[in-house]
């Protein structure tokens, strides 16, 4: 019996001396503690990040002046829209392969016995009369006097030749 008391307050000592000792006297992470050395980061990291910013900041090109044009050159094929403010009443007639675009306003769609305008956007052939969509990617097939007749004023985005009349 006397042993076993001997050999439970031993092992209670030794937890209580374990407890009491500071693992490390310096905080994780201090200056006593570091990750990484401060001489690493002054002398390599440090010039490393500012050659690479440096490196990135040099190949952004200048900004344009007040006065200067800058022309953004045209990819082979692609696709230039003017942009058109037309009047309640006008009536914009697409020539072949116009595109069309509203961006504001309301109008209704002028189609031919023919057949109507392609709604790309939608899928679907647009018949005479019909409310024209907002946003919408118009296409008139063929020149036969197709297109947009104004209800009230707004703006189209037109690509190809077309005409505008009262």
């Amino acid at each position: 019996m006397k042993e076993l008391i001997t050999k439970k307050t031993v092992v209670a000592l030794l937890c209580v001396l374990i407890m009491c000792i500071p693992a490390s006297s310096a905080d994780p992470g201090s200056v006593d503690d570091p990750l990484i050395t401060k001489s690493y980061v002054d002398g390599i990291l440090l010039p490393q990040i500012k050659s690479y910013v440096d490196s990135q900041i040099s190949s952004i090109p200048a900004a344009p002046g007040d006065n200067e044009v800058v022309q953004i050159p045209v990819a082979s094929g692609s696709t230039v829209y003017n942009i058109v403010n037309v009047s309640k009443d006008q009536t914009v007639i697409g020539g072949k392969s116009c595109q069309m675009i509203m961006r504001m306003g309301s109008g209704v769609i002028v189609a031919t016995s023919k057949g109507g305008v392609c709604d790309v956007t939608l899928g679907a052939d647009l018949p005479n009369g019909t409310s024209a969509p907002s946003n919408h990617l118009l296409i008139i097939p063929v020149d036969d006097g197709r297109g947009i007749k104004m209800l009230s004023d707004g703006i189209l985005m037109i690509s190809g030749s077309y005409s505008v009349s009262q």
